[in-house]
């Protein structure tokens, strides 16, 4: 949507010849094909077109409040004066009245006036507002649309080049099925918002713009299914989508690669749960014919959502298709249900959240301002003291709250930087701050307890945030910015900060990404950081308003709100950010930069967890300390640790080989025993028997070599080794036929020994935890095999 506005400026004179002007000779629309409209009671509009711009009554149209009078509610409001085109008799109805107005296609609106100038109460009043105003609107791709002199927006160049893409990978041709045609236009439309939503730094997810963004994108692969197309394709349409659209707007091929393979993984993540969930649905609504019902329940709508993925809307799409409904007040109930679940098992909020009616209580017009850039300590007054329920005038000795100050060198957790520790002191007292929050209306909050003495309203105090602890969140924060620089050098311009954490003992940076990182880009990254480190790059803060930050090319913290003034914060040249956090006045000063891992949290997010300066040595001093404790568990040097290990390894192997020889030998010892008390039944040798010491691999090993001496057999083989029971039964092609079943044997002596098991009728095998059973599992499955086979 494209307009103009103002605010107590020009007005209606001005507005109409800009508006006539641009669409006559900056558009080149022919004068006689455009018609104004007007309010029914505004004559003073009428004289502008009539008789400054010189249209002729008999083409200026006057309509009611329905058509021409902009208000909404209570508030600003005023007549409204539009401009319609007539595309000619091939878009009309055809009818002798047809003319402005007609429902048919022929005069279609491309600009609309809005003259705010009255202040409506809502109920039929109106005062002239002093300073009237003007809101115009004008939709880019309609205006397309009669430039080109074509249909719809559909078959404007810009939208044809995806419509046809769209039929090419489909095989369909445009405008011969209409049910088709929907389904065309419709994944046309969504495609183009998917892709600007997905190189906004929007991701799929089942709340807020995420939502909205699955939501279109798995409706247009629905689509795509009705239209045939039985791959992913999204990918490779929103590659027409930016050929488009890349001149207007050129982030769209920086981030193709970022925007292709997010929407691939979507799509493919809703790929393999949509089958399965359009058949529970098919089985839902055969379940409602039959009981000659219209209405899907709540609770089965809300399973396709949980379980397959299918957004509300998709659902109800598709049941409208065929005449049913959605119980969507028993839907929102069954997801209200399952937030109070997981509510509940998030356990109690943390001290801030618990208390918050506490703050709220807390005059507005109290703030706290924060001076703690350049300096860790300052002297000033106690506003506020709470306890954590209730606003005090006092805070003694071993009380636990919350002390507000006017001014404050204490950092509040912001931004992904942790609260500043440190604490408050005035004569005889101390107050240790265990956090530092940020709190409604510009205050700053210090957390913590009264180790000495007693602190009052009004009495003035010497803040000291500690030294250490903030030196080492200034090295982390800092290199949260290296990192992300690095992230887009190595990875693509696609990265972007998702969040962070930053405290004195460690840093978390989350940033969207698709695939996990290898070896290798870790690798380069960290060296990239550790680069910049030692270049000791000089870091400058400068205060600037947003757009002269932007042009300087900082980088934002994409859907961050930011005040008219920010803090940009440079180091060197190799990185600019928008950043209200501390940071080392030097890259040096963050002596070195280690990742420790790096994990994906979300689909396109991934996580990098580091250490800096004294928590790098820290990292590396623990791996010495176990290095040495390994070494010395090997006998072994240092140094010559990995050979000691390779030599064990080979060892190791050389014992397991001459153990599994023994196990065989003592296997085929037993072999020879239990041979002779094998039975003929009916052609059949039926074996049941009990072998010391043998694990599961060697009775499966056994019982091949009987069936070799035995010919055609029932065997079954138990075992005890170190408590844990074995069985093994087996049965030859020739005993199957006469009725034997391994499984079915398996499963009666697994009973007796304590366990469970079965398999197939040639070959099954169980465990068991009483080896006490395993003589009367052994005379049972003899019995039961010989029966088998009779």
């Amino acid at each position: 949507m494209l307009g103009n506005f103002s605010f107590g400026d020009y007005f209606k004179h001005e507005a109409i010849a800009w508006s006539w002007e641009f669409l006559t000779q900056v558009v080149g629309f022919d004068p006689d094909r455009l018609y104004p409209s007007i309010y029914l009671d505004d004559d003073e509009a009428f004289d502008i077109w009539n008789k400054e711009v010189g249209v002729p009554a008999e083409r200026i149209f006057r309509f009611g409040k329905e058509d021409n009078f902009w208000e909404h509610g209570a508030g600003p409001c005023g007549p409204c004066s539009e401009i319609y085109y007539d595309r000619g008799e091939r878009f009309g109805c055809g009818k002798p009245g047809c003319t402005v107005g007609c429902d048919c296609d022929r005069y279609m609106e491309v600009w609309n006036n809005v003259f705010t100038q009255f202040d409506g109460d809502g109920k039929g009043g109106y005062v002239e507002l002093a300073n009237k105003n003007i809101d115009t609107g004008m939709g880019l791709e309609r205006l397309a649309v009669a430039v080109q002199d074509v249909d719809t927006v559909f078959d404007i160049d810009t939208m044809k080049a995806i419509r046809d893409k769209v039929c090419e990978i489909a095989g369909v041709t445009y405008h011969v099925d209409p049910k088709k045609d929907v389904s065309i236009r419709l994944i046309t439309d969504h495609i183009r918002s998917v892709t600007v939503m997905t190189s906004d730094g929007i991701l799929p997810s089942n709340e807020g713009r995420g939502y909205v963004l699955r939501r279109l994108l798995r409706r247009a692969a629905r689509h795509g299914r009705m239209l045939g197309i039985d791959h992913t394709f999204m990918a490779e349409l929103a590659k027409t989508v930016i050929t488009e659209s890349k001149d207007g707007y050129p982030e769209l091929e920086e981030k193709k690669e970022y925007i292709l393979k997010i929407l691939t993984v979507e799509e493919e993540k809703f790929n393999k749960t949509i089958d399965q969930g359009l058949g529970i649905l098919a089985e839902m609504e055969e379940e409602l014919t039959a009981k000659g019902e219209k209405t899907l329940s709540g609770e089965n709508a809300f399973k396709l959502y949980d379980t397959y993925g299918f957004p509300l809307d998709l659902t109800k799409e598709i049941l409208e298709e065929k005449g049913f409904a959605i119980d969507e007040e028993g839907f929102a109930n069954a997801m209200q249900v399952q937030r109070e679940t997981a509510r509940k098992a998030r356990g109690t909020t943390n001290y801030m959240g618990a208390d918050v009616t506490v703050y709220q209580s807390i005059d507005p017009a109290i703030t706290t301002e924060f001076v703690g850039y350049d300096k860790l300590t300052t002297d000033s007054k106690i506003t506020v003291l709470t306890t954590e329920d209730e606003l005090v005038s006092d805070l003694a000795e071993g009380m636990t709250g919350t002390v507000i100050v006017d001014e404050t060198t204490f950092y509040a957790t912001m931004g992904g930087q942790q609260g500043d520790k440190g604490v408050i002191v005035k004569d005889g007292a101390v107050f240790e701050v265990e956090d530092t929050i940020k709190l409604q209306g510009g205050k700053v909050g210090h957390v913590g307890v009264v180790k000495e003495g007693t602190f009052t309203v009004g009495d003035t105090v010497t803040l000291k945030v500690c030294e250490a602890k903030r030196a080492a969140t200034c090295k982390n924060h800092s290199a949260t910015h290296l990192l992300q620089k690095a992230l887009r050098l190595v990875l693509g311009t696609h990265v972007e900060q998702a969040g962070s954490y930053v405290s004195d003992d460690r840093l978390r940076f989350d940033f969207t990404h698709f695939s996990s990182m290898t070896k290798e880009e870790l690798a380069k990254v960290e060296d990239l950081v550790n680069e910049e480190i030692s270049r000791n790059l000089p870091v400058v803060t400068e205060v600037m308003s947003v757009e002269d930050a932007k042009k300087s090319g900082a980088m934002a913290l994409f859907g961050e709100k930011y005040g008219e003034s920010v803090r940009v914060v440079s180091m060197g040249d190799f990185s600019k950010e928008l950043c209200g956090g501390t940071h080392v006045p030097n890259t040096g000063v963050i002596t070195a930069f280690k990742i420790l891992s790096e994990t994906g949290i979300a689909a396109g997010v991934r996580r990098i967890e580091a250490l800096t300066s004294k928590g790098v040595f820290d990292y590396y001093k623990n791996i010495e300390n176990e290095l040495n404790a390994a070494a010395k568990a090997a006998k072994a040097e240092p140094a010559s640790l990995v050979k000691k290990i390779e030599s064990m390894h080979e060892e190791l192997k050389a014992l397991a080989a001459e153990n599994e020889k023994l196990k065989a030998k003592m296997a085929n010892s037993a072999l020879g025993d239990v041979v002779n008390a094998a039975v003929d039944v009916n052609g059949v040798k039926v074996l049941a028997a009990k072998v010391p010491d043998v694990d599961m691999n060697g009775l499966r090993n056994l019982g091949d070599q009987l069936k070799e001496k035995l010919g055609e057999s029932v065997i079954l083989l138990a075992s005890a080794l170190d408590g844990k029971v074995s069985l093994v039964a087996m049965a030859t092609d020739a005993a199957v036929k006469k009725g034997a079943h391994a499984g079915n044997l398996i499963k009666a002596a697994a009973a007796l020994v304590g366990g469970g098991g079965g398999g197939r009728p040639n070959m099954a095998q169980a465990g068991g935890k009483n080896p006490a059973g395993i003589d009367e599992a052994v005379a049972a499955a003899k019995a039961m095999a010989e029966d088998m086979v009779k």
